[in-house]
Order: C-alpha cells, then structure tokens, then sequence
C-alpha cells in the first residue's frame, strides 16, 4: 500500500512543468493548425466565427513562387550560418582547451557574456555598426583607404544585409557552442589522445580518429540545437531588414509574420508557420536517421 504514493511522488513532481510546457508549446501549435484550416481574416478576429477552409490555404501558399524561393533563401541561410557556427565554435573550443587557467576563464567569461546578452540589446549594437554615417565599420574602412564605403548604406542592399545578418547570427550562437563542446571535451580520455601522439598522429589525425568519435553524441544534439535556432530566427532579422531589401532578407518565420500581420490573412499565415514547422522537422528527421545509420556502423 505504501508503494502507490511513493511511486506517484515523481510523476507529481514534475507535473507542473509538464502541464506549463503543454501550455505554452502544445496550445499555440494546435491553435496555429486549426487556424491554418479555417477562414481567418481581420472580420473573424474581431467577430469569430471562422469558416472551415479545408486545405484551400495550403493550396494557396504552396501555389505561391514567392514562397518557394524564400524556401530556398531559408535553406541557405541555415546552412551557412548552421557551418559558420559549428566550425567557429569548435575552434574556439579547442583554443580553450590549449590555454592556461587564467587566460581561459577570462575567454570563457567573455564568451557567457556574449551569449547571456539579449538578442534585441546585441542587435542594436549591429546596427550601430553598420550605420551609414556614424557607423564604426564605414569609419574603419575609410581610414584604410576604401573611400568608397564613406557613407555606405550596408543594409540597402541586398546582399550585404544578408551579409551583416549572418554575422549577427554568427556571433550570438558561436559562444554556446564552444563552451557546450569546451565542457565535452574534458571527458576525452588522455590516454587515448596520449596514446595517438606516441603512434605519431598529428593534431588533425588526432581530432578526427580520437575527439570526433568521441564527442559524436555531443555533436549531434549542438548541431540540431543550431539548426532549430537558425532556421526559426526571426527577431534579428525583422529588428535589422524587417526581410528586405527587396525580399533579400525574407525568411520563412519572416514571411509567414508578414502575410499574416501585413495581408490580415491570419489564415494563410498559420498554414506557412505550419509548413516551417513540418520542413524543419522533415529536415531533422533525415539527419536523425543519417545519424543512427552511421552509429549502427560503429
């Protein structure tokens, strides 16, 4: 009799973050799919009273060229930002592992702070840089001789706007990533690594047949982390390009806003934000399977 309730304590335990994360995650999910089959404008907003749409706004957006090609600028934009990251923050990560105590927690400390800044705060500051006239960045460059960046308008064009926003992204993702595999790397057994080194591996030799093999776990869960963090970013990009110049910057999460906030097609923009959802997933679903296909290998 006494093993009911001592069996039932952990479930009670965690119950109230479950039913919280139910509430903030699975509600707005399932709201956002029902929408996405209704007829939903600023009249059924106000008034109520949606009408059933079946799948006429998938139809509607899937028909849509505009929505293919921010697909692709979406898939892009991933993936560079997804490989500038991964690279970056494990290069760093095993620069910190060759530096000394002190030197290492003053990288380390910087790099929190970088990653504990609000997204909004560290935007701004991008801003500041890239600004056309009082900007740091069109100031340096003119002091070194490129007259022609003197009162240059970064965020006009096109692909430099993409350009600033990647290194936005870069920036503000690069210190969780090098600490994460900073921490991993720790548990990397020194007679394996010492072991390479008397066989006469070199530090790549040693990266590739010691530390990656070892980390592969670690790795995989940073790299799907970034991957959902890239691709639904879109507080950077609205605060910076709003999507533009002319599109250039226009991402799914970005486009999915405007149609519902800009058209009041609040019916059409749950039915993108639910296409975003299921090629997100679609994406990691192959690289899970990739994954576990190379792991059975092992």
């Amino acid at each position: 009799m006494r093993a009911g309730p001592r069996a039932l304590w952990p479930y009670l335990l965690i119950a109230p973050t479950v039913l919280g994360a139910a509430f903030l995650l699975a509600y707005p999910l399932v709201r956002n799919l029902v929408i996405s089959f209704q007829y939903y404008g600023m009249a059924e907003l106000i008034r109520g009273g949606a009408g059933f749409a079946g799948l006429e706004n998938y139809r509607e957006i899937l028909g849509d060229t505009a929505f293919w090609e921010v697909v692709r600028r979406t898939l892009w934009w991933t993936a560079l930002n997804v490989v500038l990251i991964m690279v970056l923050g494990t290069v760093v990560a095993l620069m910190l592992q060759r530096l000394r105590k002190g030197p290492r927690i003053l990288v380390m400390s910087g790099l929190v702070l970088a990653w504990a800044s609000p997204v909004i705060a560290t935007t701004t500051v991008f801003q500041w840089l890239f600004s056309s006239r009082l900007g740091v960045v069109n100031w340096l460059l003119v002091r070194l001789g490129f007259e022609s960046f003197r009162d240059y308008s970064w965020l006009a064009h096109g692909g430099s706007a993409f350009t600033i926003l990647v290194l936005l992204v870069v920036w503000q993702s690069v210190p969780f990533v090098a600490v994460t595999l900073h921490a991993a790397l720790t548990t990397v057994p020194a007679e394996l690594v010492e072991s390479a080194r008397i066989d006469g591996a070199g530090g790549w030799r040693i990266f590739r047949s010691v530390t990656l093999p070892v980390l592969r776990p670690v790795f995989g869960l940073v790299l799907c982390l970034e991957v959902i963090w890239v691709f639904r970013c879109f507080a950077q990009i609205w605060a910076v390009t709003k999507g533009g110049p002319g599109g250039a910057t226009t991402t799914l999460p970005v486009y999915a806003y405007q149609v519902a906030q800009s058209l009041h097609r609040y019916d059409l923009g749950a039915a993108a934000a639910t296409l975003t959802v299921l090629i997100l997933l679609a994406a990691l679903i192959l690289y899970f399977r990739q994954m576990f296909r190379q792991e059975a290998e092992l």
